[in-house]
């Protein structure tokens, strides 16, 4: 389990975030969504433990993150970010060898196991990436290499993912297949992941619950039918939004309501 407790993040007289609280229980997904600048990705990154909160505490497993070396967070907590950065060539099966690489027992190449490469393997599969495996990161598109760092994410067998728009630069197919790998890792390995997204819609499908944001802050948090109404959404994007029932599988499904132009007289 990943615990946040009452997180605020101070640069200077500026809060980035105040006050911000969050529990993600194994089994489940979080999703965090909320304007620009309101905070979501500094406040992913106090949970993964590369920023030090200026209040407030993030246990993991009931310990202070604090608590655990950078290689023991490694092993609990798989992470996407917003940017993959690649200083140097490498493959995609090597790029996502990467994620086991806390669990070795040596500090150069050629560290990998049997296990590491299988797992790794049937990763790539899932993640659609295996007529890839063998070309440089460098040579992938935006959408191909996103789904390598998830892989990657994936690879490390977390306890907890930690995803940073992990569907960004996909197409609406590849957006269904990363969701539903991480889905089936919270359901069949009782993973406890958090996602920041900018599309309610898709945290409205997948998600357990949703914590809304604004302005570093912390305005709702429950589940989607809880969190993602008519008036809260205006309250966070100051946009006229409409909220109806999916007619398939009865989520919130949120629609913008923007003025019609006029039409000039024929």
């Amino acid at each position: 389990m990943l615990e946040a407790r009452d997180i605020s993040v101070k640069y200077g007289t500026r809060a980035a975030v105040a006050g911000v609280s969050l529990r993600a229980q194994p089994g489940e997904i979080v999703a965090i969504i909320g304007p620009n600048g309101a905070g979501k990705s500094t406040f992913l990154r106090v949970l993964n433990g590369t920023l030090t909160p200026s209040h407030g505490e993030v246990l993991l497993g009931g310990r202070s993150i604090e608590s655990y070396s950078r290689r023991a967070v490694a092993r609990r907590v798989g992470v996407v970010a917003q940017e993959a950065d690649v200083r140097f060539p490498v493959t995609v099966m090597e790029f996502v060898l990467g994620g086991r690489y806390a669990w070795s027992s040596v500090s150069s190449w050629g560290w990998e196991s049997e296990h590491d490469v299988a797992t790794v393997r049937a990763i790539v599969d899932e993640a659609e990436l295996g007529t890839f495996e063998s070309r440089l990161m460098n040579e992938l598109s935006g959408g191909e290499r996103q789904r390598a760092v998830l892989a990657r994410a994936l690879a490390t067998e977390a306890d907890v993912l930690l995803l940073d728009e992990p569907t960004a630069n996909l197409d609406l197919a590849h957006q269904a297949t990363m969701l539903k790998l991480v889905r089936a890792r919270c359901d069949q390995r009782k993973v406890a992941a958090v996602v920041v997204t900018h599309d309610v819609n898709l945290a409205a499908e997948f998600s357990d619950r949703v914590l809304l944001m604004k302005d570093g802050r912390q305005v709702a948090i429950g589940e989607p039918s809880a969190v993602l109404t008519r008036d809260l959404l205006q309250q966070v994007f100051d946009l006229e939004v409409l909220v109806d029932a999916h007619p398939i599988s009865g989520t919130p499904r949120i629609t913008p309501v923007h003025a019609m132009r006029s039409v000039p007289p024929a």
